[in-house]
């Protein structure tokens, strides 16, 4: 990622040749907004790549460095759960379909040419189901078809 694929403006970030090859925007948070900015201001906007090899400031981190990163994070902050960083991906996901994002809006932001890729993340939320009220309870209840669930 270069600098100038983050764009807190609009707070999106260009992802440039993600999974699949493929160019996209997703969002960029307000915190990672700040993040960055502070970073900036202590050690000056760097000048090819957001995350710079140590020894080489004009080459990007590679897969393997990213990856053990990832690991260290994980274990220092106690997390046991089996997954990679790809899990992170996952994660994005079922959150955002969790938060209301509507399938082709993810699809765009994760790079899925077809609304039937983004859709192998539904199973995984079960937030959405288990806050519906069921058609039967509707008209048992006669509730209106858009009433929220009873509490």
């Amino acid at each position: 990622m270069r600098p100038a694929d983050l764009d807190a403006e609009r707070g999106v970030i260009r992802v440039e040749q993600g999974k699949g090859k493929k160019d996209r925007y997703t969002v960029l948070a307000e915190r990672l907004v700040r993040e960055v900015g502070q970073y900036y201001s202590v050690y000056g906007r760097p000048e090819h790549w957001v995350f710079p090899q140590r020894a080489d400031a004009t080459r990007h981190l590679d897969a393997s460095s990213v990856q053990k990163i990832y690991t260290t994070a994980k274990r220092r902050a106690g997390i046991e759960k089996v997954g990679g960083i790809h899990s992170l991906r996952h994660a994005f996901a079922t959150h955002s379909l969790e938060a209301g994002v509507d399938l082709p809006t993810l699809g765009r932001m994760l790079g899925h040419t077809s609304v039937s890729t983004t859709m192998r993340y539904l199973h995984t939320t079960t937030t959405r189901v288990s806050a519906q009220i069921s058609p039967l309870d509707r008209l048992l209840l006669g509730a209106p078809a858009d009433a929220p669930p009873p509490q």
